[in-house]
């Protein structure tokens, strides 16, 4: 195991902490580090929401800034406060990005570029743990992709996700900067936005909408609970090799059909609200990641799949003002 870095008396920059994710890691810091400071950075676009975060809002140690990675002098101003750095932030929607790829690659390519390009000026930030994606390496038909794999990356989206991970490795070799990049793959919880595919066929059976299945519904991914994805990132801020990319998957591969079927059965509705749609352009077929090196970080996945479906699902059922205002109407 990596020896800890300390982080108790610092502050943390986390970028997209209004999201699904990053907002679930603030929390977990701040409930479980009391010595902590939290300075969340959010553009708060579509996906961004603040209600996320209600819950901490008024404690002392923690911070909301609007604005944008993308903003030279304002990321150069907060980093000149904190002593580590976990950016979330990113464009992440796949078929968004095949609509629109503009600001996929200003967000998630030149957005990281600001941000690497800023932690050059300042050597009291320890550590920078860049959250990136299992889709990187493309569609994996044979054995599970390895950190030392190349990158072939399908979409728009994993595309620039691809480029913002050779920049964070470029900056590292050449600069020496304290980089960490983590590749998780699906990841799935309460108050996930309801474009991704868990919290669009669980809000589209609570409202007795049929569940769109892409092709013959065989594509198959490797789902992740957010609560063990956070606790990979705070691993890796803390134990992770500097300069090291750590594969982070939940060890649950389930093809997209068999996914629907389980939302169906978790809310006791009929299967013949699946509808089969067709197939996503570039759509891979299977994503999955050997993701033991990150165990020697003393992390494993403790949620199984139906189990955190089910605090999934009741969270929606529970949620519905929540989710009806945040819900595109295309959905």
């Amino acid at each position: 195991m990596s020896s800890e870095r300390i982080l108790e008396g610092k502050t943390l920059l986390v970028t997209g902490g209004a999201g699904f994710i990053g907002s679930r890691f603030i929390r977990h810091i701040l409930a479980g580090r009391p010595e902590v400071r939290v300075v969340n950075l959010d553009k708060l676009t579509y996906a961004g929401n603040l209600e996320n975060l209600r819950d901490i809002q008024d404690d002392p140690r923690y911070e909301f800034v609007l604005g944008d990675i993308r903003d030279r002098d304002l990321v150069r101003r907060l980093f000149g406060r904190v002593q580590a750095v976990v950016h979330f932030a990113a464009e992440t929607h796949v078929d968004r990005s095949i609509h629109d790829a503009g600001e996929f690659v200003l967000t998630n390519v030149h957005g990281t570029y600001v941000l690497l390009d800023a932690l050059r000026a300042f050597p009291a930030i320890e550590t920078f743990v860049h959250v990136s994606t299992d889709e990187v390496y493309g569609s994996r038909p044979g054995r599970p992709a390895r950190e030392t794999d190349p990158l072939a990356p399908s979409s728009p989206y994993a595309a620039s996700k691809a480029g913002g991970d050779h920049l964070a490795r470029a900056y590292h070799v050449t600069f020496g900067l304290p980089i960490v990049v983590l590749r998780p793959s699906n990841t799935f919880g309460p108050g996930q936005f309801p474009e991704k595919l868990i919290p669009l066929f669980v809000t589209n059976v609570l409202e007795g909408r049929t569940l769109p299945v892409f092709g013959d519904g065989l594509n198959v991914r490797d789902w992740l609970y957010v609560d063990d994805h956070v606790r990979a990132v705070e691993a890796a801020l803390l134990r992770g090799r500097l300069g090291g990319v750590y594969n982070v998957g939940g060890g649950c591969e389930m093809t997209n059909l068999e996914v629907a079927r389980r939302v169906l059965a978790a809310l006791g509705a009929p299967g013949g609200l699946l509808q089969f749609v067709p197939d996503r352009r570039g759509h891979d077929r299977r994503y999955a990641m050997d993701s033991s090196l990150i165990r020697s970080l003393d992390w494993e996945p403790r949620t199984k799949f139906a189990e955190g479906l089910e605090r999934t699902v009741r969270w929606y059922e529970g949620h519905r003002d929540w989710w009806r205002k945040g819900r595109p109407r295309s959905l």
